[in-house]
């Protein structure tokens, strides 16, 4: 069974409740000095406290480097995706997942009533993803060896 957007994001280390954004007006280079300092690939872009779009990493490297544009002079609505895709909390992980593979994205940010709540990454469903198969593992290993399965609280 898969897990909801609203588990994995309390499964993150700060409880999936910090979203970073950056206006539209902004540099790409700020975006990317924002992006380094939080250690993050993504930024939701805000405008009049409304989601106007999405920029990251792979949007400087496509529409800035390869195009030989400044970081310093070109803003960040010039390079952002605009039509954000999203999810919601009460969706499910494996949804998450169909959705990024269809549309080739790393990041989908989560309204929760068309509140900005959260962003789920890739590497966030993949490491749960891990580790609920790794929980399968453990009881299929205890119930082969006729062992008491051990309890784990989730």
């Amino acid at each position: 069974m898969s897990l909801t957007v609203a588990q994995v994001l309390a499964a993150k280390s700060d409880g999936g409740r910090t979203v970073h954004t950056i206006g539209k007006d902004s540099t790409v280079l700020a975006a990317l000095e924002l992006m380094a300092e939080k250690g993050i690939g993504a930024l939701v872009v805000i405008a009049d406290d409304q989601i106007v779009g999405i920029v990251t990493e792979r949007d400087y490297a496509r529409k800035v480097e390869l195009c030989a544009r400044s970081a310093g002079t070109t803003r960040v609505d010039e390079i952002m995706t605009g039509k954000v895709r999203y999810v919601e909390p009460t969706q499910s992980a494996d949804e998450c997942m169909a959705l990024m593979t269809e549309h080739r994205m790393r990041h989908l940010p989560v309204l929760d009533d068309g509140r900005l709540s959260g962003i789920v990454s890739i590497g966030d469903l993949l490491k749960q993803q891990i580790a609920d198969q790794q929980f399968t593992i453990d009881q299929l290993e205890h119930y082969i060896q006729g062992a008491p399965s051990p309890v784990h609280l989730r």
